[in-house]
């Protein structure tokens, strides 16, 4: 059984089952042809009980549909439609849409339009990602349920891509970070006689802030630019198209392994990140300050407290979710040309580094008061 069908005051309640497939179409149709509109005034469609619509079965709904509305009925859907449809309802008001008339006047736009402009736009790009957020939230409640919708094989690809081959870069930039501290601390403190505390200043300051902000920083122009970028060409080639169009979800697909191979992989590349940072603490008061390396790791322990250490690593998940949905996010809205490509992953790459540092200081905030 592929729907049901309830009648109630005028208002008939389609419920649809299963798969929506090619290969189920003449079962479908002969469904629906059993379904009698005789007296009904609004059709309500749920598709929420059918995962798995191609673009043909789509299209016969479309096809019903149109024929429901035609008889001066009204037409409308519990929840989101199936984006199957979605793709079919856009392509048809592309190819019969008109070409905009030529603006009035003379071509220059007033202060106020242009605010207008700009508040409507950015209105409309906050609902667009919240309603991303929670399509995201949705498929990755869904994909726990079963472990074959978890994609474990593309998860462990991208705990590759984005984790193990980072780990040169992000080791050579927390050593040469932690170098700097110990450096420029070692040069005040050696005026007051107190050398020793150039190892709490380095200890804490990379394991609570520095040592996973850096990470998350070089993380997000190095995988939240790619994300962008990959699935933004798989945008222009309509690969996300064909997604749809063979009843596949792209965020199940393309979203959530990149989003959970991500929050694996961050916490990890944190902790590389933490004890190249501390090793080269050492280095520098060995050299710079004669301090043995026993000494160094003693007053190591002497410095951190129980929350160190994780009070810099529960930020790594944080940040990773945060970064791959600003890449994803910004792939999936690129369509046109390559230069919307080039531009969008630009605007991932800069608000995912935004948000880091966004929700690093409301970290901070959290955790004064909380006295973490």
């Amino acid at each position: 059984m592929h729907l049901s069908a309830e009648v109630s005051d005028g208002r008939l309640t389609l419920r649809l089952h299963g798969d929506w497939r090619a290969s189920e179409l003449p079962a479908i149709r002969a469904e629906l042809d059993r379904v009698s509109l005789e007296g009904v005034r609004e059709v309500a469609v749920d598709a929420a009980g059918a995962p798995r619509i191609d673009l043909s079965g789509a299209w016969l709904l479309r096809e019903y549909l149109d024929a429901a509305a035609g008889g001066a009925r009204r037409v409308a859907f519990v929840g989101v439609p199936p984006a199957q449809l979605a793709l079919i309802d856009r392509t048809r008001e592309e190819a019969t849409a008109a070409p905009p008339a030529p603006a009035a006047g003379d071509g220059v736009e007033s202060p106020v339009v242009a605010v207008g402009r700009a508040v409507v736009s950015q209105s409309r790009g906050m609902r667009d990602g919240l309603d991303f957020l929670g399509r995201v939230t949705v498929q990755a409640a869904r994909a726990f349920g079963s472990a074959r919708r978890l994609r474990i094989t593309s998860v462990a690809r991208y705990v590759y891509d984005t984790g193990i081959t980072a780990i040169p870069i992000v080791s050579l930039i927390a050593f040469l970070i932690s170098v700097i501290i110990a450096y420029m601390s070692a040069q005040q403190l050696l005026n007051f006689g107190a050398e020793v505390y150039v190892v709490d200043l380095v200890t804490i300051g990379v394991l609570r802030e520095l040592g996973v902000l850096l990470t998350a920083i070089i993380v997000a122009g190095r995988s939240g630019s790619a994300f962008a970028a990959e699935i933004g060409a798989m945008k222009l080639n309509e690969e996300v198209d064909a997604l749809n169009a063979t009843g596949v979800e792209p965020i199940e697909v393309l979203v959530l392994p990149r989003v959970l191979g991500l929050m694996i992989a961050l916490p990890l590349l944190t902790i590389i990140a933490d004890g190249v940072g501390l090793a080269g603490g050492a280095l520098l008061c060995k050299w710079l300050l004669d301090m043995p390396i026993i000494q160094y790791f003693a007053r190591v322990d002497d410095a951190i407290s129980a929350t160190t250490f994780w009070a810099g690593l529960v930020k790594a998940p944080v940040f990773a979710i945060l970064i791959a949905t600003a890449g994803t996010y910004r792939g999936l809205q690129v369509r046109g040309s390559s230069r919307e490509l080039g531009r969008l992953t630009t605007v991932a790459v800069v608000q995912a580094i935004f948000l880091v540092i966004l929700a690093d200081a409301l970290f901070a905030v959290l955790f004064m008061e909380i006295d973490f």
